[in-house]
């Protein structure tokens, strides 16, 4: 096994391979990165056996099939460390791989490809076509949601709802919730859910760009795949049932709040400096035209900040997580934030006032 490639073709796929590989693993070959060539093509696979993620390398000559494993994070600190533009020689003789380039060289140990575990693949899997960009929206507007390392472990990842037309995904710690769906060609007669684990979720998000380019997602029993014309990424789901967060979402809120976004975010910001390190609550006192937003904290210190915004009803205080309010604004991205409450202790909901494609419910906190 012999090839020839460029720095700068190999180290963007390896340092997303090499992410997934854990350092501390039960068998040595989850340490190593799997190299296969095929015809002009060198693909590289790193798993822990939770995510899998095989990059590719379109090489200049086809030098022939052949397969090998090696130490995955050895193997990208020896091309991080070679000079920008310079070319990688690559070769295999008595398990033992040599990396040269220019006058350095380099002899790493290897593990036989059959020691590597491959994902199967389902046969009656769900296929979905669409764009990058509305993958990664979902993403992006959900996944600050996700719990972290909670002991109800189907919160520690993210919903993923196949339905009619759309694809919906939810995320919650059980503090917080947020919803985005976007619109994609899904050929399903009934909703169809799975759990995509935190860590999944995580480099999924590495992978994909927002631009129109395509990917096709595979959803089967037990994995979810996403390939891409340089990636594929597979991951094992969670096996679970997810809360329903339909009862969560608030219905019949009657005070309708609009107040503009980078005031509010910038607001959030001054009083969380002296909220509770640990509990984070602020006060929101909302009276006709104004928001005031209130923070203390155990030394007796104090915070205030108003904030003028559209509200006719009358008058509620309320507690919240200044944090979970704070990525809310963080992620939308309308000039202003509709905010929907009913009463001291209920749900606040949070959504962009027109077109919303996402919602977001905190709970409340008792100060």
């Amino acid at each position: 096994m012999k090839f020839t490639v460029s720095r700068e073709a190999l180290i963007k796929p390896l340092q997303l391979v090499a992410g997934v590989v854990e350092r501390r693993q039960t068998m040595a070959v989850l340490a190593n990165v799997l190299m296969e060539i095929e015809g002009d093509q060198l693909s590289l696979t790193g798993t822990d056996l939770e995510v899998e993620i095989i990059g590719r390398v379109k090489l200049d000559s086809a030098p022939g099939n052949g397969e090998i494993t090696v130490p995955a994070k050895k193997f990208l600190d020896i091309c991080r460390s070679l000079p920008d533009k310079s070319v990688i020689e690559f070769s295999l003789q008595d398990q033992k791989a040599t990396v040269k380039s220019g006058k350095s060289r380099f002899t790493l140990s290897t593990l036989p490809a059959n020691e590597f575990p491959a994902v199967e693949q389902g046969s009656n899997d769900l296929n979905i076509s669409c764009e990058q960009k509305e993958i990664k929206r979902l993403i992006d507007r959900t996944a600050f949601a996700m719990a972290q390392q909670d002991v109800r472990y189907y919160l520690n990842g993210m919903l993923w709802e196949l339905r009619p037309g759309e694809i919906r995904v939810v995320a919650t710690d059980g503090h917080r919730l947020a919803v985005c769906s976007r619109p994609v060609d899904v050929d399903v007669s009934e909703i169809k859910q799975a759990i995509l684990p935190r860590k999944g979720v995580i480099e999924l998000a590495r992978l994909l760009n927002d631009s129109e380019d395509g990917v096709e997602m595979s959803l089967g029993s037990s994995h979810m795949r996403a390939s891409t014309a340089e990636y594929t990424f597979t991951s094992k789901l969670v096996d679970g049932k997810f809360p329903d967060y339909e009862r969560v979402l608030p219905k019949g809120g009657d005070k309708v709040v609009l107040g503009n976004r980078s005031d509010l975010k910038q607001a959030f910001a001054r009083t969380s400096i002296l909220s509770n390190e640990k509990y984070r609550g602020v006060r929101l006192e909302l009276v006709a035209g104004s928001l005031t937003i209130i923070a203390n904290n155990p030394e007796q210190e104090e915070a205030q900040d108003q904030v003028e915004v559209d509200y006719n009803g009358e008058a509620l205080e309320v507690g919240f997580n200044v944090s979970y309010l704070q990525d809310v604004a963080n992620v939308l991205d309308s000039e202003n934030i509709k905010i929907t409450l009913s009463d001291s202790n209920s749900s606040a909901l949070l959504e962009e006032p027109e077109n919303s494609d996402s919602s977001y419910v905190v709970m409340p906190m008792r100060l």
